[in-house]
């Protein structure tokens, strides 16, 4: 074998841990049993090697827990993920890289379908807060690192139950807010974060410990908040990190870090009034005669805000439907609201066609939940094919990114991932409604009986490949490839430098 300094080498592996909770927050721990070949007899999560065949670690978490549970998403949900992070055990000649996950039980009747394989002897029910804190109990009984990566997913021990409460709340509200776009969703994010400073104040005396709370709760909102969200979050969270770090050792007074929140949160109004101007711009300098014609879908917070505005020029703006939920019909509610004078052409969801049929649609204008690095978009399930319909119908058109640079996601969280399986029954229950002939009313109801033989599927968001954007327009002006480039690279950086030694 491979020697170092006259070490044995230790061998590197990656694992995910897995810990199973259920309604009353205890969490099931598995005994390991005298086949496996590590920490036998054991207390463990449900545990595995993350294989080459395996797609991501989550990926590789549900895949162990079918296998060693028969638990699969019918009867779990994901809950949490934890930081990452890596220690040797040289008494089994390993380096562990373990990948935390917390996951729920949806229904305490779930409990019987769990069903250990030969890799465990027994399981039973335990006191989280017991595990992480009582020492003497893991070292006798759990794998090594068991309380480390517990509290990385159960972050209340460290919290307390009073800002852990505030956390969890808060994760959740942006885990199932469908109304809200990534702007509202990131300041929702921004007033958690003051909220569980607010619930911190007696451990600001002891600046290092307070110090790694917040970050560790900023952590959680970055990365368990909203995957398609995640970064508008995550840059308005490192913002705020960065002006709370600065203040730490000149403030003596455990209100500072509040005020700076609500400062920065006061202050994200600012950044909508910029980009109106750019846009503004952008249409006199590109379009000098009118009317100008403009398709968009979906409501868009952005969006509504940037054509609501008063100077923004009068257009011919058709907007499609935007199922399930119909924000393009708000989208126009809006525009109706304001009093704006724009011509205004709603359009079912399937006939992008339509608005391409005089040939001089001049923008179709999205929004942005997420810019990767590469340039590509993430946006409302609709976006590409209006787009690749427009392209076609009318090549001169000018595909127009409406984004504040928030929305710039930071190297690691690139083209894959956010675009979120929402509830089907949203795309169902308009087949159900009266008006509907009583053949589509059947059919609703035989998909709905016998949904084991038939997938509905409610996919909120797509990817829209740099290839078809013509203009990224911003808070601060027309942005190119390079400048988008720069802004991920430094939010890289912000996060190595905010989260690394979490």
């Amino acid at each position: 074998m491979t020697t170092t300094h006259g070490t044995a080498e230790l061998k590197k592996r990656s694992v995910v841990s897995s810990f199973i909770f259920n309604s009353q927050n205890k969490v099931a721990l598995f005994q390991r049993s005298d086949k496996v070949s590590t920490y036998r007899h054991h207390l463990a999560p449900i545990s595995g090697s993350i294989e080459s065949t395996d797609q991501s670690p989550l990926a590789a978490a549900w895949r162990e827990l079918s296998e060693e549970t028969t638990l699969t998403s019918t009867a779990l949900t994901l809950v949490r993920q934890g930081k990452s992070y890596t220690f040797s055990d040289p008494s089994v000649k390993r380096k562990w890289t373990i990948y935390p996950f917390m996951f729920r039980l949806k229904t305490p009747a779930d409990e019987q379908k769990i069903k250990i394989d030969w890799e465990h002897e027994a399981w039973g029910w335990h006191d989280p807060d017991q595990v992480i804190k009582d020492d003497t109990y893991i070292a006798a009984k759990g794998v090594p690192r068991l309380a480390e990566s517990l509290r990385r997913v159960w972050f209340e021990t460290d919290l307390g139950s009073e800002a852990g409460r505030i956390l969890s709340k808060g994760l959740d509200t942006l885990a199932h807010d469908h109304q809200s776009g990534a702007r509202q969703l990131a300041t929702i994010a921004l007033q958690t974060l003051r909220d569980v400073i607010t619930a911190l104040q007696n451990t600001f005396s002891d600046k290092k410990k307070w110090w790694k709370l917040i970050r560790t709760a900023a952590w959680h909102l970055s990365k368990n908040g909203r995957e398609s969200m995640g970064a508008a979050i995550t840059s308005a969270i490192l913002s705020a990190l960065s002006a709370l770090e600065s203040g730490i050792t000149a403030s003596e007074s455990h209100q500072f870090p509040t005020n700076i929140l609500n400062n920065i949160i006061t202050a994200r109004s600012h950044s909508i009034t910029a980009l109106t101007t750019t846009f503004q711009s952008f249409l006199s300098n590109n379009f000098p005669s009118s009317p100008i014609s403009l398709l968009t879908l979906s409501e868009s917070s952005t969006i509504s805000t940037v054509l609501t505005h008063p100077s923004t020029p009068t257009l011919s703006i058709q907007i499609l439907e935007s199922r399930p939920l119909f924000e393009g019909i708000s989208l126009a509610s809006s525009l109706l609201s304001s009093s704006s004078p724009h011509k205004i052409t709603l359009l079912p969801d399937t006939s992008p066609s339509l608005a391409c049929s005089d040939k001089n649609l001049d923008i179709i204008l999205i929004g942005a939940d997420r810019v990767s690095s590469t340039r590509n978009v993430l946006n409302k399930m609709g976006s590409l094919p209006a787009i690749l319909t427009a392209k076609f119908f009318c090549p001169k058109v000018k595909v127009v990114v409406l984004c504040e640079t928030e929305k710039i996601a930071p190297p690691g969280m690139e083209d894959s991932g956010g675009e979120e399986e929402n509830d089907s029954e949203l795309v169902s229950r308009a087949w159900e409604a009266g008006y509907n002939s009583e053949r589509v009313r059947e059919g609703a109801k035989l998909v709905k009986e016998r949904g084991d033989e038939v997938k509905v599927r409610n996919v909120f968001f797509e990817w829209v490949p740099s290839e078809l954007v013509d203009v990224y327009v911003t808070e601060k002006g027309v942005w190119t490839v390079k400048e988008i480039e720069g802004r991920a690279g430094e939010l890289g950086k912000e996060m190595e430098d905010m989260f690394g030694d979490l």
